[in-house]
């Protein structure tokens, strides 16, 4: 097999062997701590432009099957494994990792120490990184000074509305990198909706007067999209709002609060999170590099709802004025535990109770 190099912005070089596309790759290198659910996690928009490292050993072992991608094509920019399966085996399989990997240009690297990278990512932070088939004298050079695109959100965002039609409530998605699950969880509960652009404005989604608005997951850093805080802004006073991940950022940004880049972030679907209302935890799906500062709060209308219980950073807020809330983590949870998926029936008791307040307000 053809060597392949990992190069840090540090200055480590990692040797392993290629996979995938014949192709280079430059980006932040994040990992993921999942034991399954590479096809979802590799296709999730939030990781536009990222190179994830697998920490479970073995990816690759089930395939790649038509039914669980996120996306139609792979978000990340590279993948970084220590073993691929050689002989993957599934029901479902229609095609196998290093084909598929190879069929949608996505380079990789494996036989690569990924418990020793991931120690170093967790020690120093996340960073930039080259996945090249040769080293030269100016790789680690050009990296260092390379500029990683801030624009992911309108990279992966759609460019006009849809429909997803069904019989219940109406909800206006507002698109930043939307995974597929969450279109399937609304689905479930046959709501109706409509899927608008992550530069929509808030006339735009009232047209359609919705029973509620949700913002979506997304990839980078939350202050790249602050040109939607007024519609946000605008859409919480009028009407039921959930925001999900990169979702949650901007609610709590529209309301007055501010976020922070995490030093190796949340990635995986083994995140323990506690409800401030109920003793019980929660094993949740994460993937985000920011969190909202807690003590940015002060002075704002939001509360917090839960918290991740080892650095006991902020898993979810509500306003105490308008009937809006947000998660960090996916309660779509595709890959990973289902334990907070009634998070979307929440919502939907909620546009149920805003309803019943307006009417009895015309009485």
């Amino acid at each position: 097999m053809t060597k392949r190099y990992l190069v840090l912005e540090n200055g480590s070089i990692y040797t392993g062997e290629a996979f995938g596309a014949a192709a280079g790759a430059v980006g932040e290198l994040v990992f993921n701590t999942g034991m399954t659910g590479y096809q979802e996690t590799i296709t999730d928009l939030s990781y536009a432009n990222q190179m994830i490292v697998f920490t479970y050993p073995l990816i690759g072992n089930y395939g790649i099957n038509r039914d669980d991608s996120e996306s139609l094509r792979p978000a990340a920019a590279a993948i970084v494994t220590h073993e691929v399966a050689r002989r993957p085996s599934n029901w479902r399989m229609q095609i196998s990792l290093t084909e598929w990997a190879e069929k949608m240009n996505l380079p990789g690297i494996t036989d690569i120490d990924t418990r020793a990278l991931t120690k170093e990512l967790r020690d120093q932070g996340v960073m930039k990184a080259a996945l090249v088939d040769q080293l030269a004298a100016d790789t680690l050079p050009k990296l260092r000074t390379q500029q990683l695109p801030t624009n992911q959100v309108q990279a992966v965002t759609v460019h006009s509305s849809y429909q997803n039609p069904n019989t219940g409530a109406t909800i206006a998605l507002i698109d930043f990198g939307l995974k597929n699950s969450i279109l399937r969880s609304l689905a479930a509960r046959q709501c109706n909706v409509i899927v608008f652009p992550a530069d929509v404005d808030a006339k735009t989604v009232l047209e359609i007067d919705p029973d509620g608005v949700m913002l979506s997951n997304g990839p980078g850093d939350p202050q790249s999209v602050s040109y939607v805080i007024p519609t946000i802004q605008a859409l919480q006073k009028v009407k039921p709002l959930f925001g999900i991940c990169l979702g949650h950022q901007l609610f709590a940004m529209a309301n007055g609060a501010k976020t922070f880049k995490m030093k190796f972030g949340h990635r995986g679907f083994n995140h323990a999170v506690r409800s401030i209302d109920d003793p019980r935890l929660a094993f949740t799906s994460q993937n985000h590099g920011y969190a909202v500062d807690e003590r940015s709060l002060i002075n704002t209308d939001l509360i917090v709802t839960y918290r991740e219980i080892n650095d006991n950073t902020i898993e979810g807020l509500k306003s105490t004025v308008y009937p809006a809330f947000s998660v960090q983590f996916h309660p779509d949870a595709a890959p990973g535990p289902h334990d907070a998926d009634t998070i979307f029936d929440d919502f939907l008791q909620l546009i149920a109770a805003d309803k019943r307040r307006k009417n009895a307000q015309k009485i």
